[in-house]
């Protein structure tokens, strides 16, 4: 049997998921406003937009594997992971404000250049932070905790974002400067009380044995719960990025209430954290992939309302949005907590712990899933006829049909893959054992 777990401290956690709050503002304007801002405020166009966006997150097939393997490998008096997540840092500070605050005639090369370096930066401080919290406890249950406080932050942070348009109006372009502004002030404390007050675990006596990728795509694609999950991942990102990415749109021309797109965000996001601590018992109760399952099901019988709506029906839209966001906390919480089992697998079946490597994988999975939102879900949209002209716009079918039906059928089809998922608390706790017993 697993030796009992041991619950982590509140301020143990409360340190370590604080680190996601100002990585967390970004989400919003780089999901949300920037693909606006930079289509219609700078005057690039949504498809060259989309086009360049797409080409940033494909930079990440190299660099998210690359963070994951060093961070596995690093030795030094500082740990693993802390390294990689200060140089993170320092390389994202200068990108976010070159990136939301351009100067004037920015064209689509700044664009590319300052974001790649964003998401570069985003990674190197993301995917060892992940890796982190996997390590924290080997507990089916804790893992859970665990993330469920970082999850929490992320959305934390995601609410901040969504209170500036309401707190200090001034447009797209203001909204991305105090933005950059709060993100950059919050960070470097944030990252510090992480670095300097959370027990990094002992690297593995055992070093992973250097491989060639063909080697290590190999053992990756034997485990097969971990297919399962990635692509479970990348289809439900592609289902949360063309919301994201057509919100604005969906709120400024079919509502008619871009004035309200600040309040309608911060009710999502409120939503999602008041309901962490449900989908948190929920899945004590149940398991984590079957309590994640039941909330991509609520938040579709929610969304199918949204083809109803029309001009000034922006009070059934928040309503809407409240209760989808309800199902937002599962949706950050539960997986990363069924992905550090998946690792547990991979453990056993390797004989090295690989977590940075692994979520190495599923955050390339995220981001392609929302690059192919932006980068497909753009251009698509102004192919079957969605344009603006004069602030008129036309082919609003086009715009509904992305924004609401196609990310409902999505979500239908990660849930039937993932209600059967094979490593529940009792296959954990066998994998912990057999973990144990060879130590």
């Amino acid at each position: 049997m697993p030796s009992p777990a041991r619950r982590l401290p509140r301020p143990i956690l409360a340190a370590y998921g604080l680190a996601a709050f100002p990585l967390a503002i970004l989400g919003l304007p780089l999901n949300v406003y920037l693909p606006a801002f930079w289509g219609e405020t700078m005057g690039l166009g949504f498809s060259t937009v989309g086009a360049v966006l797409l080409a940033t997150r494909l930079l990440d097939g190299i660099t998210d594997p690359l963070a994951g393997v060093l961070s596995d490998r690093t030795r030094s008096r500082f740990g693993r992971r802390r390294p990689w997540i200060a140089a993170g840092g320092v390389i994202a500070a200068p990108a976010v404000w070159l990136l939301f605050v351009p100067p004037e005639g920015a064209g689509p090369l700044h664009l590319f250049v300052c974001a790649s370096l964003v998401y570069l930066g985003w990674t190197l401080i993301n995917v060892p932070h992940s890796a982190w919290g996997a390590e924290l406890s080997t507990d089916y249950d804790e893992r859970a905790r665990i993330t469920a406080w970082r999850e929490a932050a992320t959305l934390g942070g995601i609410v901040a974002s969504a209170l500036v348009p309401v707190l200090a109006p001034g447009g797209i372009a203001a909204d991305l400067r105090s933005l950059a502004t709060v993100t950059l002030a919050l960070a470097a404390p944030a990252l510090l009380l992480l670095l300097s007050a959370v027990p990094e675990p002992p690297p593995p006596a055992r070093r992973a044995p250097r491989r060639p990728l063909r080697e290590t795509i190999a053992i990756l694609a034997r485990n097969r719960p971990f297919l399962r999950l990635l692509a479970a991942w990348i289809v439900n990102g592609v289902a949360n990025g063309l919301p994201a990415a057509l919100f604005l749109l969906v709120v400024t021309h079919l509502l008619r209430a871009e004035a309200q797109a600040g309040v309608l965000l911060l009710a999502y996001f409120l939503a999602g954290i008041a309901a962490v601590p449900f989908w948190t018992w929920l899945a004590t109760r149940t398991s984590k992939h079957r309590a994640w399952c039941l909330a991509m099901l609520w938040a579709s019988v929610v969304f199918a309302f949204v083809p109803l709506l029309g001009p000034g029906d922006w009070p059934a839209f928040l309503l809407i949005c409240v209760l989808t966001g309800a199902a937002l906390g599962a949706d950050l919480a539960l997986p990363p907590a069924i992905q550090a089992d998946v690792i547990d697998l991979d453990h056993l079946e390797g004989g090295v712990p690989r977590a940075g490597l692994f979520f190495a994988a599923w955050s390339m999975a995220q981001k392609g899933g929302n690059a192919l939102a932006v980068g497909l879900g753009l251009p698509l949209l102004e192919a079957l006829g969605f344009r603006v002209s004069d602030g008129v716009a036309q082919g609003l079918g086009a715009l509904v049909l992305l924004y609401a039906t196609t990310p409902i059928a999505l979500k239908l089809g990660v849930a039937a893959l993932m209600w059967r998922f094979p490593i529940d608390r009792a296959a954990q706790g066998a994998i912990r054992a057999r973990l144990e017993g060879r130590a």
